[in-house]
């Protein structure tokens, strides 16, 4: 049967049809896609499907081997017949397939044939990975075959592509994938059978193009994916009905239009062309690369498919999990072999520019969880083979011999095969200690330095956020303490974007980045229950002209080295913020640490000493005794020259270097920034205007980046300020 493009009730599938069979219905003579080509590699111990073309009703024989079958051309000129199951062989073979006229395709072999498809890590080709010169001399495995699928996006199923099968030679495998070439070149030395690579690639893509809209349907957290591309698609009642409605309005307009002619009364515009019935144009839209590149071999029997793919994608956390399950599901039930194998690689550490360095780690995570709940996939972590400032790590040798191991143990009876990195398989919490035991370790754990691991953090209750931990190896456990956490709850592995962990189990593969335990609520972490004293509790639903703390214990305050800020926000959505400032202090006056009002006597426009930042607020940097902070503070208006001259302020910009003016009991400003980061840390500004004050955490968007002028207050369904001291020793009673 042919295979199915799309599960619509009126798919896209008749409009690829017709287009076939108004091109093929003038040429007589039968035809086979470029994937039936001299050179190819057919998968072993499969059923060996065989497609094309013809006039309509011709008569087609195929004949492979021992085997052959007959079938017509359909009413659309295509044809289909699989043919049985067969075993490897080196012997090159030959293919005849007759209508009104023959083809024979020549030099096929049998053997393992593996689908590499995502984006430019899998583009990567072997000459220009580490030791390029060397790889190419000795590229001599005539038995590995490669076809190169070119680059094609179309809103439409493509049915072919011009493409041809190489013979892996000194002369050709330089332009072979370099994974599925090192891949295949372990398979084909452990395997002794011909490898065929079916490279389908693209530089930069990211995985919305290459998923079928089948995969979108199937996954409810892409429903409005899904809902575009049947929209935008003819013959689907939604295109339909959209279609209708545009229409009916448009028919209206002309009725008014004439009408108007008659009467010179003013007439709008007509209706535009609903944005949402225009089919996607570009290759990085939805579906554009499976139908340009996965639909013209869809139904080419194949062992599995290794994966590639992900840095275009990586700063979208656990939504990547439900689009790998699109992409996978929707392939598999096209492919119609089951749940194939799918082996993919973990993106490496990579700096990312100035991004959060916690946003490549949630992808991380979000790419391990796929290998948890997709059945038959698994993951290769390669954060040993980082290049920091390469997005494109050269050693692709070991990528390909790690993709190889997977396949080898699961696909191919060598249950011996150590292919898995070592995993979490318990923890414990065990006084100020965290217990890790592992599976996988293969013998147990080490480092790949033989030093301690590295990159473990720790958490607990007043701990001021996550704090390095010395990790010692037990066998397959691992034991975390911390001198700065007495009772840890939580721990993090790896969690930063250039993190380069030296963990490993007993055969040399690293362990990925992870985490374990329950995250304390944010304020429980702060170091303030013991350390710090509260001066000030204010809701700032109560803002207005004069400030009236819910809690005010100025009085009972003595000398204090140190002032520090908590401000909590609340959305009806759930987007939580909070952020947490401390400095040295700026002032001995416990009366001007608060909202800098007139009667305060608070003004306040200079750099701040050993400032502590922590947050639950993305893209904010924190840590402590920073050296590039400064504050605000004041009743007055204010402009946005930078005549303080804050380093890298702008004079037409508000932002963390302005200026303030007459009169003085204007807008006012109460700001803590880091002009190092060029960053707001957060604001609280025009208190006078009550629920249309100014409050923010981080750089606000718009015109403006410390949030004047923007009387977001009533957005906020709580908002609380803490103003706290840290009290000089000696100095309470």
């Amino acid at each position: 049967m042919p295979f199915p493009c799309f599960p619509f009730h009126r798919s896209l599938m008749s409009i690829a049809i017709g287009v076939v069979a108004a091109t093929t219905a003038t040429h007589a003579d039968v035809r086979l896609p470029s994937v039936f080509s001299d050179h190819m590699v057919l998968q072993q111990k499969q059923e060996i499907r065989i497609w094309g073309w013809a006039e309509k009703g011709e008569a087609v024989d195929v004949r492979f081997r021992d085997a052959a079958a007959t079938t017509q051309a359909d009413d659309h000129g295509r044809w289909q017949v699989e043919l049985p199951a067969m075993d490897a062989t080196a012997q090159p073979q030959t293919l005849v397939v007759k209508g009104n006229n023959t083809i024979e395709v020549s030099d096929i072999l049998i053997g393992e044939v593996w689908l590499c498809s995502g984006q430019s890590n899998m583009e990567w080709t072997v000459d220009r990975c580490t030791d390029a010169e060397q790889e190419i001399a000795a590229a001599n495995y005539p038995l590995i075959r490669h076809i190169a699928i070119p680059k094609t996006s179309s809103f439409l199923p493509v049915d072919d592509v011009p493409a041809d099968w190489k013979v892996c030679s000194p002369e050709t495998a330089g332009r072979f994938t370099a994974c599925g070439y090192f891949m295949a070149r372990h398979l084909y030395q452990e395997l002794n059978v011909p490898i065929g690579l079916v490279n389908s690639s693209w530089g930069g893509t990211r995985v919305e193009p290459w998923t079928p809209p089948v995969g979108f349907q199937q996954v409810p957290a892409l429903e409005n994916i899904y809902r575009s591309i049947i929209t935008r698609t003819p013959g689907t009642d939604a295109y339909e009905q959209r279609l209708t409605a545009h229409i009916d309005a448009t028919t209206d307009w002309v009725e008014t239009a004439r009408a108007s002619m008659k009467t010179n009364a003013l007439l709008s515009p007509s209706p535009a062309y609903p944005s949402e019935l225009l089919p996607f144009s570009q290759h990085q839209d939805p579906t554009m690369l499976y139908n340009g590149m996965i639909h013209p071999i869809l139904g080419f029997s194949i062992r599995g498919a290794i994966w590639y793919q992900g840095e275009s994608n990586h700063a979208e956390g656990m939504l990547y999990l439900e689009k790998k399950k699109a992409l996978i599901s929707g392939w598999r039930e096209l492919w119609k072999q089951g749940d194939f194998p799918f082996y993919y690689v973990q993106i490496a550490p990579y700096q990312y520019g100035s991004e959060d360095a916690e946003i490549l780690p949630r992808f991380w995570e979000a790419q391990a969880a796929v290998e948890d709940e997709v059945p038959h996939t698994a993951m290769v972590v390669i954060n040993d083979l980082a290049t920091i400032d390469n997005i494109h790590p050269p050693a692709k040798q070991e990528v390909g011999r790690r993709l190889a191991r997977l396949a080898l143990k699961n696909d191919y009876g060598r249950s011996e095969t150590v292919a898995h990195s070592p995993e979490m398989k318990s923890m414990e919490i065990d006084g100020n200690q965290v217990r890790i035991v592992f599976s996988n370790a293969a013998g147990g754990l080490k480092t790949r330095d033989g030093q301690a691991p590295t990159d473990f953090e720790v958490i607990g209750a007043g701990s001021g956020g996550f704090q390095p931990a010395t990790a010692t190896i037990d066998g397959d456990t691992l034991i975390l303490t911390s001198d700065k956490v007495k009772q840890p709850v939580a721990f993090r592995f790896a969690w930063n974007k250039t993190a380069e962990p030296n963990l490993m189990g007993g055969t040399g593969l690293p362990v990925g980045a992870f985490r374990g335990g329950e995250l304390p609520e944010f304020v429980d972490t702060l170091p303030i229950s013991s350390d710090y004293q509260l001066v000030y509790d204010l809701d700032l639903a109560k803002l207005g002209k004069e400030i009236q703390y819910d809690v005010d214990n100025s009085n009972d305050v003595k000398a204090f080295d140190r002032v520090a800020y908590l401000l909590e926000l609340a959305r009806e959505d759930g987007s939580d913020q909070a952020i947490f400032v401390s400095m040295d202090a700026f002032t001995d006056d416990v009366n001007r640490i608060g909202i800098p009002t007139k009667a305060s006597g608070a003004h306040f426009q200079q750099r701040v000493n050993s400032l502590d930042v922590f947050t639950t607020v993305d893209g904010i940097q924190t840590g402590v005794n920073m050296a590039k902070g400064n504050i605000e503070f004041w009743p007055h208006n204010y402009a946005a020259a930078n005549d303080a001259k804050v380093p890298g302020a702008s004079n037409s910009v508000y932002d963390f270097g302005d200026k303030p003016s007459e009169p003085v009991d204007g807008y006012g400003s109460m700001q803590v920034h880091d002009f190092g980061a060029k960053q707001t840390l957060f604001a609280i500004n025009k208190w006078n205007a009550g629920a249309k004050a100014d409050i923010g955490i981080g750089n606000s968007p718009g015109e403006t980046r410390d949030w004047t002028f923007t009387g977001n207050a009533d957005t906020y369904t709580s908002k609380r300020l803490r103003v706290y001291v840290h009290v000089q020793s000696g100095a309470q009673d």
